[in-house]
């Protein structure tokens, strides 16, 4: 594990391009077939001639703003499964993500078509139908009716009203008297039950269908008395606000992306929420799919490449619920603790390291420490690094760019070195600009 950290415009981007750049050009042809790479990349620095050539090189350019740019592909059982949902929409553990459970229980079970399809119809049964009806359940069914694009449908229940009074749902006739459904279902059958069973969900991408079966699931659930509405709605919401952007970056399919050294995920276009939710699905991805087939001991390895990491891996972002955080940090710190074994590493690298995880600092093995001048984060450093001494230390304030402070298990002392820059070409998209030169007159 790496550590790379130094204030903006210290030269950190430069290092870490240099050391995986001279690695590649001496071990490409040695590696390829033993290692990956994957490079988290927050600012599109890495997506043109860097690193390695581009037959090397898979490059994902994810946009959240745009339609038509690369989306990640996930086959259905990844994106199919209780933790992945989890991730995606950020389900808190004690009620959220058993009800995802069910979700993907009922999905497995019956993943075909036809089948939603009859589910589907059997709950505006049970909804019309049930002894004790719920207004939340309209809503959603309403909802849902919106998401297949049944227009009729939409129509016809623009028309049921409910009626406080008696506890049911209510259309209006023409004649502006009311029919009410009962249990017996015979009202349902008269006026709702025809257009209902004209609806058939085989269209249906991954993304409309899981909001389609969360509605499905949540109706069955409120009229058996199952869940409390208030605390599966928030989740609810949140896959209606996530799918949109959802359907610009994700691919969910049967497919096999290609296998090649280096795989760059520019998250640039990204909105924040995505930077939060991508780079954990994609180590996720990674990092299970890795340690689930490497030999013991690993016949080959992983390398994860995390790039601007106080992104993703602070303990004190104010943005989101302290338990999601807390989730989010965890995968990241069982790939430091336990990912040796199955051959799987981390370099990360930030501007600030006082904001990312103690427990992610305390477990890298070296270290590219270029100019910090923050209290905090030579606080950190003092008491993370064990192999830095008082000379060196003293130092790290006043670096050049360029320069840095390497320690760790790698070397014998800790020493002193000038990184020299990259070619024009091969350089992070992160060079400064020359206020001088564009102030100038012309």
């Amino acid at each position: 594990h790496i550590g790379i950290f130094g204030n903006t415009g210290s030269g950190k981007s430069n290092t870490l391009a240099k050391l995986y750049t001279v690695l590649f050009e001496k071990k490409s042809a040695s590696i390829g077939d033993r290692s990956s790479f994957v490079v988290m990349d927050f600012n599109g620095e890495y997506t043109g001639l860097q690193l390695v050539p581009a037959e090397l090189k898979a490059v994902y350019r994810l946009s959240t703003q745009a339609q038509g740019r690369d989306k990640f592909p996930l086959n259905n059982k990844e994106f199919w499964d209780t933790e992945t949902l989890a991730i995606l929409f950020q389900a808190t553990t004690n009620t959220q993500k058993p009800f995802l459970t069910r979700l993907v229980d009922g999905r497995n079970t019956f993943p075909n078509p036809q089948a939603l399809s009859n589910y589907a119809k059997t709950t505006f049964r049970a909804a019309f139908s049930a002894v004790k009806q719920r207004p939340e359940a309209l809503d959603l069914l309403r909802k849902l009716s919106r998401v297949i694009q049944h227009d009729e449908l939409v129509e016809l229940l623009k028309e049921v009203t409910w009626h406080n009074g008696g506890g049911t749902f209510a259309k209006r006739r023409a004649d502006y008297t009311y029919v009410y459904f009962n249990a017996d279902g015979a009202e349902y059958d008269a006026h709702i039950s025809p257009t209902v069973e004209t609806i058939d969900l085989a269209g249906l991408d991954p993304f409309d269908q899981l909001i389609v079966r969360a509605y499905i699931q949540l109706v069955r659930e409120l009229v058996q008395g199952f869940v409390q509405f208030d605390h599966i709605q928030p989740l609810v919401k949140r896959i209606e606000a996530s799918l949109t952007s959802l359907k610009k970056v994700l691919f969910v399919g049967e497919v096999d992306p290609p296998q090649k050294l280096v795989a760059v995920i520019s998250l640039k276009q990204c909105n924040n929420e995505s930077k939060k939710v991508l780079p954990l699905l994609l180590a996720k991805h990674y990092y299970y799919r890795h340690r689930n087939t490497v030999a013991h001991p690993p016949n080959s390895t992983l390398h994860l490449i995390i790039d601007e990491a106080h992104n993703i891996l602070s303990h004190q972002s104010s943005r989101e619920h302290e338990s999601w955080r807390d989730y989010r940090l965890e995968l990241f710190e069982e790939i430091e603790k336990e990912g040796r074994k199955f051959g799987a590493f981390l370099t990360v690298s930030s501007q600030r390291p006082a904001d990312i995880s103690p427990t992610i600092v305390s477990q890298l093995h070296n270290f590219f420490i270029h100019r910090l001048v923050n209290d905090r984060d030579l606080s950190l450093i003092d008491n993370t690094i064990t192999t830095l001494d008082t000379l060196s230390r003293s130092l790290i304030p006043n670096l050049a760019q360029g320069c840095c402070v390497v320690t760790g298990t790698a070397f014998d002392l800790p020493m002193v070195l000038q990184v020299d820059r990259l070619d024009k070409p091969r350089q992070p998209d992160s060079e400064d600009v020359d206020l001088e030169t564009l102030w100038s007159p012309i």
